[in-house]
């Protein structure tokens, strides 16, 4: 039988440095937790579902690593910042308990979950799944990845996120209402995850819009920064 070969190029799978290594993680699949910190959740108008966490999902084409300039995305007048823990899982993990979640966990990265605001609030009013506000190409930024061994335990770690010199996203991870091994066990009662998923775990209170010219710039103790610049839009 012969083999099929692909009518057009396939895209290259995205790679992101990781502290330390040669080598880059490729990146399979992107996960995002929804209103994980209760705070954001009311200044959206909206509650902590505390029954259990709910997701939404990035394409690997947002994947957009610190230090670069993204154009202003087509389609909104209101771009937001989301400033976010991210766990990069390095082994397969399926159905899962909350004590064995933490050994799938290859590291962690600081990430950015940039958002069209007015598109998903306009699906949310509608019951309509959120794609068009959350998932589109260059929305899913990211740092270098920290290695599990070299990242202490999650605790009251400060995640913070500056436009220009004004900080406007200042809290702790111990602030999540799901914690990481709880993300990563109730997710793997529904996915075989597998190493390159990535797993964006929810944004403090503090978020609004930005404009072209605006540099962002965020952290969390521990963990490298990340920066990103907003272009003109396209």
């Amino acid at each position: 039988m012969s083999t099929l070969e692909p009518l057009f190029e396939i895209p290259a799978t995205p790679l992101i440095p990781v502290k330390g290594e040669t080598r880059g993680y490729p990146v399979h699949r992107i996960f995002c937790v929804g209103r994980n910190y209760a705070a954001h959740a009311a200044e959206m108008g909206v509650e902590v579902d505390r029954e259990e966490p709910f997701y939404f999902t990035k394409p690997a084409s947002a994947i957009t690593p610190t230090g670069s300039t993204i154009p202003y995305p087509p389609g909104t007048e209101n771009f937001h910042y989301e400033m976010e823990l991210v766990i990069a899982i390095g082994a397969p993990a399926f159905r899962v308990s909350v004590e064995d979640a933490p050994k799938a966990v290859y590291g962690y990265a600081c990430g950015l979950d940039m958002t069209r605001r007015d598109l998903q609030q306009a699906s949310r009013l509608k019951q309509r799944p959120w794609d068009f506000g959350k998932a589109f190409e260059r929305s899913a930024i990211i740092s270098d990845i920290t290695q599990t061994g070299d990242f202490p335990a999650i605790g009251k770690q400060r995640i913070w996120l500056k436009v220009g010199d004004e900080v406007r996203q200042d809290s702790h991870l111990s602030d999540m209402v799901w914690s990481v091994p709880e993300i990563v066990s109730h997710l793997s009662r529904f996915y075989h995850l597998a190493p390159g998923d990535l797993i964006y775990t929810g944004t403090p209170a503090g978020v609004g819009p930005v404009v072209a010219g605006d540099v962002i710039t965020g952290g969390i103790d521990g963990l490298r920064d990340l920066a990103l610049t907003i272009g003109p839009a396209e």
